[in-house]
């Protein structure tokens, strides 16, 4: 096999990856992703159970916030494993909760700092009531630069669904 056909081959295969639909949830739907995605699992919208965000590259952060007593551990996907997954192509994410507030959080951003989606605090689910049931954290107490209003503002809490703009 020769060097340019090996390498036809591995771009073929990439496409298929990606061109290849997300399993459909067998839980209840947490998270909706939609907007600029290319896998998706139904109306052209990508939907996520608990099972599918745990199977997600994950994320580990201990931090104070603004909204909790003394330092938590808070655990769920990355934001940019969630973008891979859908085979996102825009460079923000509207997050947006349960009661509609939105947020945009910009990639490259989220990224860099390794946001995640937390699903868990201190080893726990995160009910509605506390946040939950999925809470985009960043990593206040390792760098303080990220301690400013607005990245404050993008740390939405109860978060229903994500558009990649």
């Amino acid at each position: 096999m020769t060097a340019g056909f090996g390498l036809f081959l591995l771009m073929s295969n990439a496409s298929v990856v990606h061109a290849h639909p997300l399993p459909v949830p067998a839980g209840k739907v947490m998270l909706t992703v939609e907007g600029d995605v290319s896998r998706t699992n139904g109306d052209g919208v990508a939907r996520f159970d608990r099972a599918m965000l745990q199977a997600l590259p994950q994320g580990t952060i201990v931090t104070h916030t603004p909204w909790t007593e003394g330092a938590s551990r808070f655990e769920g996907p990355l934001l940019g494993a969630i973008y891979d997954a859908v085979g996102a192509h825009g460079d923000s994410l509207r997050v947006v909760a349960l009661n509609d507030f939105a947020a945009d959080v910009p990639l490259p951003e989220a990224k860099e700092y390794g946001v995640i989606l937390a699903m868990q605090r201190d080893g726990e689910p995160m009910p509605v009531r506390e946040y939950g049931p999925l809470f985009v954290l960043y990593p206040f107490d390792d760098h303080p630069e990220l301690q400013t209003e607005e990245v404050r503002f993008r740390s939405v809490w109860q978060v229903a669904r994500i558009v990649v703009e």
